[in-house]
């Protein structure tokens, strides 16, 4: 991908299996919210191609999409609805029958803690609670595959805790999850396999060990450190 005469992604080569927990890491500035817009259809590669489920995301745009729940750092909303009508909508978006989305629309609702919030405009919301209904709203139509921008930012460690568990259940169950971020214990914690990508480069893949023992590191070495010294910003 370029923009201008800038290389944002140089030869990106990306397989991602049914059902893995796939952590991208890198640092600022790195390719990862290029990677995500390009996986979501938001732009489009200067070369190359991007599939979710077996559907090209530029060729085949709604097929593709409706396999995707995508949770962005800063999720955007119609302000003047409340998180009920929200759900409404995105049920209606992506056809989920009424009755299944009269059965999931509580059960998230209550797994994310809106209950409370369920009447409220969504522009009177805190950050964390706006955060959790993209979380519900994303989920409710049962996507194969979550792709996931900083799925902390604003969350309290309780609810937090909630998005670790729902990822890992999801994950188990064989749903495909993509997620970037910026927390290395996040990334350890959750996923299968790790990519770290700088420069616009993938630079590892693999497990942590696969990845310790692919660049020499020590038994024992942090993610931390490993993606420090991968990466060239030790010391900086």
């Amino acid at each position: 991908m370029r923009y201008g005469d800038l290389l944002a992604l140089d030869g990106l080569d990306l397989v991602i299996p049914q059902g893995e927990l796939f952590a991208f890491l890198g640092p600022n500035a790195a390719g990862k919210t290029t990677t995500i817009k390009l996986l979501t259809g938001l732009i489009e590669p200067t070369e190359g191609f991007a599939k979710i489920c077996g559907y090209d995301i530029q060729k085949d745009p709604l097929e593709a999409k409706r396999r995707i729940g995508y949770i962005p750092d800063v999720a955007e909303f119609y302000d003047k609805l409340n998180p009920m009508e929200f759900m409404g909508f995105i049920a209606e978006l992506f056809q989920v029958p009424h009755e299944l989305a009269k059965e999931r629309t509580p059960e998230l609702m209550e797994r994310f803690s809106l209950v409370p919030y369920a009447r409220q405009r969504i522009e009177n919301l805190s950050h964390g609670t706006r955060q959790r209904l993209a979380f519900a709203s994303a989920l409710l139509h049962e996507p194969e595959v979550i792709i996931v921008d900083e799925p902390m930012v604003g969350l309290d460690p309780k609810n937090a805790r909630v998005v670790k568990e729902e990822l890992k259940a999801r994950s188990r169950a064989g749903v495909t999850v993509f997620l970037s971020t910026h927390l290395l214990n996040v990334a350890e914690e959750l996923a299968d396999r790790i990519g770290i990508i700088n420069h616009g480069k993938l630079r590892a893949i693999g497990t942590v060990e696969e990845i310790r023992s692919q660049f020499g590191g020590a038994a024992g070495e942090s993610l931390e450190e490993l993606f420090l010294g991968i990466t060239g910003e030790e010391g900086e």
